[in-house]
């Protein structure tokens, strides 16, 4: 059988076609609130088992597919993955996040980072993101990620997670020549990455600036959107038509500073109303979003009552459903199914 023409509706949509629903998919939708990832977990309980072992991150993206038959299913991975190949040991640790050994805080360690080579460093992407795009044809459209250089930066320097990112921001306020390199080299090896990824098969990537929310504009103006722009600018120029995707957290107070990123379409959180969004952004820029997570915590008419709300004041191009960050841990999979299904049906809602 030959390969089909079709192109799947995500992708239409992330190039700018008009389609007759929104796509739908959900971050992290992959993971702790279902049982069968659950149940996996018992035998890998290492993270990086899971998500390196080819056959165990295969069966944990293909989860919440075999389930809800979202429009995008996305590699089962971290943002701090590609750090080892840079020389930058880590681990990740259960309901704690990413750990790494020995934080850079110093010129000898950036001196001693090495660019990141893909094919030798992540061999095991290839082999998950072929298997991803073999497995759902052209009913779904398979979506890469990478962490931001500000964002990979942050953990590599505090050495984990952070509530204040006090010893980044004093590196960026009283050393940044030193950050500056390091956000450098961040940005050619997570280019390289990102080519890698739509190379083995990503026909969409969403690049994650978590951390970058926690700048001020100014801020954010120096360490953050450069060097997103360096990322982006790098991919376009070998992989023009890929559509990449910027999400920042908490990012309401920047949502104009992200549009001039280079990214194709901007993930919207839910502390800004995206009609608020749209508003501001313009009508020639597409968006993904934008319900809390929490909404899933609620009955099966206000979750409803919230899709149709945001897909509304979204408009009828450009828009990507989604939830503002990922989906919570605890959230009820009925719940996740009864998402994917009204927005599924919408046509038969509005």
């Amino acid at each position: 059988m030959g390969v089909s023409s079709t192109v799947p509706l995500l992708l239409r949509a992330a190039r700018g076609e008009k389609v007759d629903r929104p796509p739908v998919w959900m971050m992290r939708q992959a993971g702790r609130y279902m049982k069968a990832y659950r149940d996996l977990r018992e035998k890998y309980p290492s993270f990086r088992e899971r998500s390196e072992i080819p056959e165990v991150a295969i069966e944990v993206s293909l989860q919440p597919w075999r389930a809800f038959q979202p429009d995008g299913v996305i590699l089962f991975s971290d943002i701090v993955t590609p750090l080892p190949g840079m020389g930058i040991d880590m681990d990740i640790a259960e309901g704690k996040g990413p750990i790494i050994f020995s934080p850079i805080r110093t010129q000898a360690q950036i001196d001693n980072l090495r660019p990141l080579e893909p094919e030798t460093a992540l061999p095991f992407i290839k082999t998950i993101l072929g298997s991803l795009r073999q497995e759902v044809g052209d009913k779904s459209t398979v979506l890469g990620f990478v962490g931001a250089p500000w964002t990979l930066a942050a953990y590599a320097v505090e050495g984990k997670g952070s509530k204040t990112y006090s010893v980044i921001k004093n590196m960026a306020f009283s050393d940044p020549a030193i950050l500056h390199q390091l956000l450098t080299k961040f940005a050619e090896s997570i280019a390289e990455y990102v080519r890698y990824q739509i190379d083995c098969g990503a026909q969409v990537v969403q690049m994650f600036d978590s951390w970058a929310g926690q700048l001020s504009p100014q801020d954010y103006d120096t360490f953050a959107l450069p060097y997103q722009k360096m990322v982006f600018d790098l991919v376009k120029q070998t992989h023009p038509d890929t559509p990449l995707i910027l999400l920042v957290t908490g990012s309401a107070g920047l949502l104009e500073r992200m549009a001039t990123s280079g990214a194709d379409i901007l993930t919207i959180d839910w502390t800004v109303d995206m009609a608020d969004a749209r508003r501001r952004l313009g009508k020639d820029v597409k968006v993904q979003g934008n319900l809390d997570p929490g909404v899933l915590f609620g009955s099966k008419e206000f979750i409803r009552d919230r899709i149709l709300d945001t897909v509304r004041k979204a408009g009828d191009w450009g828009h990507i459903l989604n939830l503002g960050h990922g989906v919570l841990p605890e959230t009820p999979e009925e719940n996740v199914a009864h998402f994917f299904e009204t927005a599924k049906n919408l046509n038969a809602l509005v």
